[in-house]
């Protein structure tokens, strides 16, 4: 089987927050007629550049085009020549690597008549326990909002959820005083996520204050600025909770397990550059002794699908992981959304073959879009993914 033809289509989908998303839905094709389904998710996120999807395009088809799908690593290999990590966590470089192998794997996992997840040697689980987000407080007002968003996930069956913090430490707090005195055990809270907004001094004083309303914490996360691995080091040795931090590299992978930065990696293909990246960062982990969680940057179907095989092939994620992306939006391009469950995200049936979700035509032509600008989103949107207030 050689690939005869690379196509990338933008999509601009609405959260329910208002905020726009820009994601890149890949097809690769085949001389036997089999299309693999990829996407590059959430263009739409800091650093405030653009890709220029045409000339994305013509430089992917040089790569691709008149080689065998199944030659995966050597192909990987060769994106990251393309498109090198550069040890930032939005690098766009990883978003374009993440599409071009999800549809590698999709495109083989169809060839061979099976699902993606049986090319990882099969799965462990068949689902995985996953939180809803729930944004950070940039106002007092917020959080009333955020109480009757939990109210709301909880009637649909989430009773995790991952709490955003440390732009308004007063208003996390009241948050969580609320949940506590409104759900009490109904509704767990797996952990405060600093984004890196805090250095780890400051994040110290604010865990201090907010583990007050211990909810099942799991773990904190990010609490110090990208890359500081000593600032990591010294709030592990502070605090009894686990310290959790993404995995956007293979270099800063090692420095963390060097410098026994992290008890737990945040593994997520769409940051380290694919479902490839990401099963070398899982086993690293699992040979460092080290727990994982799935990752997300709140991907659609497609990409969410991915992450459910992914997930249920790896025996270290013992963790509420955090894949609810097509939960948080009001379309997608599928013609069946990936499936929740009482708080469970659900690998897609073993029958059906590569990642097991299809592509809708129509809703693809819906919310297409004719490229990746940013018009007038304001930074505090892209990292606060926002409406504006």
């Amino acid at each position: 089987m050689k690939i005869t033809n690379i196509e990338l289509i933008a999509v601009g989908i609405p959260r329910h927050t208002g905020f726009v998303n820009k994601h890149v839905i890949v097809k690769i094709h085949s001389d036997e007629g089999i299309v693999g389904i990829g996407e590059m998710s959430d263009f739409s996120h800091l650093p405030r550049y653009s890709i220029d999807l045409h000339d994305l395009e013509r430089g992917l088809r040089s790569v691709f085009i008149g080689r065998n799908p199944f030659d995966i690593m050597q192909l990987n290999q060769e994106l990251v020549d393309h498109f090198p990590e550069t040890m930032y966590y939005y690098e766009k470089g990883s978003f374009i690597r993440n599409g071009m192998d999800n549809a590698l794997h999709d495109l083989c996992a169809k060839c061979l008549d099976i699902s993606v997840s049986e090319m990882f040697g099969g799965r462990v689980r068949d689902k995985l326990k996953v939180c809803y987000p729930i944004f950070r407080h940039r106002f007092m007002e917020e959080v009333e909002e955020n109480i009757q968003v939990v109210r709301n996930r909880l009637e649909q069956g989430f009773d995790v959820f991952r709490l955003y913090v440390g732009k308004n430490i007063d208003a996390d707090e009241a948050f969580l005083s609320r949940v506590k005195e409104e759900f009490g055990s109904k509704v767990k809270i797996k952990s405060y996520d600093f984004s890196h907004l805090l250095n780890w001094k400051d994040a110290w004083c604010a865990i201090k204050r907010l583990t007050k309303y211990d909810l099942g914490l799991e773990m904190i996360e990010s609490p110090a600025p990208r890359n500081d691995f000593e600032g990591l080091n010294q709030l592990r040795l502070k605090t009894d909770y686990p310290i959790s931090e993404h995995v956007w590299s293979f270099k800063q992978q090692q420095e963390m397990i060097k410098q026994e930065a992290v008890d737990i990696f945040n593994i997520s293909p769409i940051f380290i550059g694919g479902l490839t990246a990401a099963r070398k960062a899982a086993y690293a982990a699992e040979v460092a002794g080290k727990e994982c969680i799935l990752g997300t940057t709140q991907e659609l179907s497609i990409g969410t699908a991915a992450m459910a095989h992914l997930g249920c092939s790896l025996t270290n994620i013992l963790k509420t992981s955090d894949p609810t992306g097509p939960e948080l939006y009001i379309g997608d391009v599928v013609k069946e959304r990936v499936t929740y469950q009482d708080g469970y995200l659900h690998a897609p049936d073993r029958n059906k073959k590569g990642l097991g979700v299809e592509l809708d035509e129509e809703l693809l032509d819906k919310f297409r879009v004719a490229d990746l600008s940013w018009n007038d989103v304001s930074v505090h949107q892209l990292q606060d993914r926002t409406s504006i207030k």
